[in-house]
């Protein structure tokens, strides 16, 4: 029985699934860093702050500009704000490395950039057009280019798959909405904002109670995250939103906003129970990120929404477009679709003392369990999760010995 050579390659099957598995972060400072003709590149990366927006994302292509190209741009001498809408037009949602550049189904395509999750990209003036031209080369364009390609393909710089890829491109890409004059973070309008991308109903309701849009727009500096239900949702909503009181109203709509800035990629990272603008105290007002594949879910304890774009996300502040209108248990427990568990047999429920007077945001009075500490829904999650790491890590362990006796 030969037992070293059988568990030499077990180990190395083991280190093998470990390196599969691990992600890597990327420092697109250090990166550039190492290749001295893209310099200017990278200082202008640095002082607009969009190489930590790089750092904190995943699945992402820099198109890097020598600096020739770079001072054809400094020319121009652009506001810092605006600067970076054009250096955002060379940041891509999604990685391409040389292999997928030329091999562009179909020949073209367009891809999301960092200057369209801005907010500031009309329409869809934040997408850049990728097609593969004669000769071999591979162009690059604004949306609207009119056949004409501004920069060409010249090298892979570095790639990671499918984590980062930096290329060169010959030439600035840039157009007249990416150099428009843009307001400062500090001048950030929230309402405005939504209603200009597609939200602007959910806007409208935040204008109609004062108190509440001044919490949003006060959060703002220090970190935001907004959900914000899309026209449509919210046309087939409003018969119920009419049925709460005024504060009940108030507390739904600062359901959605997080005081907390998150990327998309923070929110699929950080799975887990959620504070809101509306909790306070004994109201929770909670729910939970929940990553589903590629999608990110939201799930209250009555219903459960799906991010479905990107309306804004610079920090401090992203705002996102969800397919449902998020409705808290504090509010909505009536409605919940999913039954209790039935009690064991031979327990008692205690019946609950009915409280005289209404409740001041019109919202059922809360169950036993609504006392409930949300850490231990945390922990029951963590639990769960360990078990099933815990199980992972043996299983592996078994197939490794198993392999070593044979």
């Amino acid at each position: 029985m030969k037992v070293w050579p059988a568990m030499s390659l077990s180990v190395s099957l083991l280190l093998l699934l470990f390196l599969s598995t691990t992600t890597y972060a990327h420092n697109i400072t250090k990166i550039l860093a190492k290749h001295p003709e893209f310099s200017t590149f990278n200082h202008y990366l640095t002082v607009t702050h969009l190489a930590a927006e790089i750092n904190r994302r995943q699945t992402i292509t820099v198109c890097a500009i020598d600096n020739a190209a770079m001072n054809v741009l400094l020319e121009k001498h652009l506001p810092t704000y605006t600067l970076k809408n054009v250096l955002s037009l060379h940041v891509f949602a999604d990685y391409f490395g040389a292999k997928k550049l030329h091999q562009i189904t179909k020949g073209s395509t367009l891809t999301a950039t960092m200057f369209q999750a801005t907010g500031e990209a009309p329409g869809t003036s934040g997408y850049i057009n990728i097609t593969n031209m004669k000769g071999g080369k591979v162009g690059f364009a604004t949306e609207d280019n009119d056949g004409h390609f501004a920069a060409t393909f010249v090298k892979s710089v570095v790639e990671m798959p499918y984590n980062i890829s930096v290329i060169q491109i010959s030439h600035i890409l840039t157009s007249a909405a990416a150099e428009a004059p843009v307001a400062a973070p500090s001048d950030l309008n929230v309402t405005t904002l939504m209603a200009k991308q597609g939200c602007k109903s959910f806007s409208d309701l935040l204008k109609s109670h004062p108190d509440v849009s001044k919490t949003f727009a006060e959060n703002v500096q220090s970190g935001l995250t907004v959900f914000c239900p899309t026209d449509g949702v919210i046309s087939a909503f409003m018969p119920k939103f009419k049925n709460l009181t005024k504060d009940g109203q108030a507390s739904l709509l600062l359901y959605h906003g997080i005081p907390v800035y998150n990327s998309m990629g923070m929110l699929k990272s950080n799975n887990g129970l959620m504070n809101t603008l509306a909790t306070e105290g004994k109201n929770k007002y909670d729910f939970t990120v929940q990553n589903d594949g590629d999608d990110v879910k939201l799930e209250t304890k009555v219903v459960t929404a799906k991010i479905s774009g990107t309306l804004y996300d610079e920090e401090p502040l992203s705002v996102y477009k969800v397919d449902k209108v998020l409705l808290p248990r504090e509010l909505f427990k009536g409605v919940v679709a999913e039954e209790p568990a039935p009690a064991p047999k031979g327990s008692k429920k205690k019946k609950k003392s009915s409280k005289k007077g209404g409740d001041d945001d019109g919202s059922p009075e809360p169950s036993s369990e609504d006392d409930e500490d949300p850490a231990d829904d945390s922990a029951n999650l963590n639990w769960a999760s360990n078990v099933k790491s815990t199980g992972w890590f043996v299983t592996v362990v078994i197939s490794i010995i198993c392999v070593a006796i044979i």
